[in-house]
Formats: structure tokens, C-alpha cells, sequence
């Protein structure tokens, strides 16, 4: 599919999302709690957005008041503009307590002009070293984006304007541990990684910009909440009214879109690391992406 074409269909695909949620989206009020940065949080446009700032002192963070085992979980951004280098910007999942699973997308900032690394990975029992790296292919400080992740108990798939940028397919046949028996909260931050986070930590936050501050907008979550160690969804095995992400997997476009975004635009691959893993590659590698 040519390059050109494929741009203008993502941009369509995102203009379309964000009508979508611009119906359906949550309210920052209602669904979560700024949980940490002393004020640098802060609830705006009645509910509908959500901004956090980060200085030389501290960071900030949020997390969705429900945990969940299983959803969509939607959220649009807007990441912290010019030269970023130093900062992360955060939207992941996360049990708690020792052995945690965990489905990150993290954003790591860089010097004006050169691209935000998207970082993502999938810890289970505690582990992770699933990680892959995408640049995207457009400006994500310009506009709102829509991030997304489906999680149901077949596969993991991280989105970005309702395109498919990775799978993580349930591999337990073959011992490949998957998340899907703790419940896990939406959780958000913006903080200070420079020892790490730009060019391998090579450059550092210029505080003399600060405060960075990323915008976040229209949360939607449709999943199944736990309460008391009981879901609000009646069986999630169960086919009959099942919502979409229930049985997610990609169609024939989405696989195409899929292969596209990692063809042109994936920058690091753990399935293809082999400095780091001589030992060999982790079994789910060699198996089908989709």
C-alpha cells in the first residue's frame, strides 16, 4: 500500500475515532483521581479534560477510581511539545502488590525536532522484556490522538487512532505467561526519566523549560469492573451480547494496517534483539503476530 495513501487513511481513521468518542467519553471527574503531584494535576473543561505538569520538584499523576479484568480502555493525548528530551508521559494498566501484570504505553520525550519514541510492553507475574518501540507518523504534540487498549483473555492490542500498532497474542498452550487473572486500574503520569528516557539517558530534562505539561481528553473505559472480587460482566467467555473487545482480533484491513505501522514505523523489537537475548528468542516470537 503506498505510503501516501496510507497516511491519509490513519488520518481519516482518526477524525472518525474522535467523533466516536466525543459520544461515548467518560468524565475525569467522575472516573478517576489525581493521586499525586501536589496540585499539578488539574481537572479542566468540566470534566472532559485533564492536565499534568511536571518541574524540577515533582511530576504528576492520576488513576481511574475501578480496577478492571478486561476492556477498552480509551484515551486521547496530547504530548508535551518542543524539546520534550527527559519527560515520559504515561497510559498503562496495572494490578498492584508483588508479581504485578501490567500493559504500558509509555511516551518517551526528545529534543525539538526529533520524533517521541511510543514504548510499549506487557508484564505478567511480575515479568516483562516484551518491549517494542514505535515513532509515529505524525506530530502528537500538534493535536489530540487517541490511544487505545483492548484486553480481553485471548490477546492484548494497542491502537493509536483505531490502528493496530502491536498484538500480544495468549500464548499459555505453549507456557507463555498472559495477563488475565488480576484486575488492574487505569494509571497516567508525566514524570522526569532522564537517566533513561531520551537517546539512552544521553539528554537531559532542560529544566529551564519547565513546567512540561501533557494534556489528556475524553477517558472512556468499557470494561469489566471488580468490586469486592466481582466483575460487572456476567462471563466473559460468553459470546451471546458480547461487546466487541470481548472477542477482538484483527480483521483483514487490520492486519494490513497492522504490517504497514511495523514495516514503517517500529524502531525496536524484542523478538529481534538477539544482543540481548543470545540465549535465544522468547517462544511467542515465533509464533503469528495477529
Amino acid at each position: 500500500m503506498p505510503s501516501k495513501f496510507s497516511s491519509t487513511l490513519l488520518l481519516l481513521l482518526s477524525i472518525l475515532m474522535s467523533i466516536q468518542l466525543l459520544v461515548s467519553a467518560g468524565n475525569f471527574y467522575r472516573d478517576v483521581d489525581i493521586t499525586w503531584g501536589e496540585g499539578r494535576g488539574k481537572i479542566q473543561e468540566g470534566g472532559r479534560g485533564l492536565s499534568l505538569s511536571l518541574d524540577k520538584l515533582s511530576g504528576s499523576g492520576f488513576q481511574s477510581k475501578n480496577e478492571f479484568l478486561f476492556g477498552r480502555f480509551d484515551m486521547q493525548l496530547k504530548l508535551v511539545p518542543a524539546n520534550s528530551a527527559g519527560t515520559v508521559t504515561t497510559f498503562f494498566l496495572s494490578s498492584q502488590g508483588e508479581g504485578h501484570d501490567e500493559i504500558d504505553f509509555e511516551f518517551l520525550g526528545n529534543v525539538s525536532g526529533q520524533p517521541y519514541t511510543v514504548h510499549t510492553n506487557v508484564y505478567t507475574q511480575g515479568k516483562g522484556n516484551k518491549e517494542q518501540q514505535f515513532h509515529l507518523w505524525f506530530d502528537p504534540t500538534a493535536a489530540f490522538h487517541t490511544y487505545t487498549i483492548v484486553w480481553n483473555p485471548h490477546r492484548i492490542v494497542f491502537l493509536v487512532d483505531n490502528s493496530p500498532i502491536r498484538v500480544f497474542n495468549n500464548h499459555e498452550s505453549i507456557g507463555i505467561p498472559f495477563p488475565k487473572s488480576k484486575a488492574m486500574k487505569v494509571y497516567c503520569s508525566l514524570w522526569n526519566a532522564d537517566e533513561w528516557a531520551t537517546q539512552g539517558g544521553r539528554v537531559k530534562t532542560d529544566w529551564a523549560l519547565a513546567p512540561f505539561t501533557a494534556y489528556y481528553r475524553n477517558i472512556n473505559i468499557d470494561g469489566c469492573a471488580v468490586s469486592s472480587g466481582t466483575s460487572s460482566c456476567k462471563s466473559i467467555g460468553s459470546t451471546n451480547n458480547a461487546k466487541p473487545w470481548q472477542t477482538h482480533e484483527l480483521d483483514g484491513k487490520g492486519r494490513n494496517r497492522l504490517r504497514w505501522v511495523q514495516s514503517k514505523h517500529m524502531v525496536y523489537n524484542y523478538c529481534a534483539d538477539s544482543k540481548r537475548f543470545p540465549q535465544g528468542f522468547s517462544e511467542e516470537c515465533k509464533r503469528s503476530r495477529f
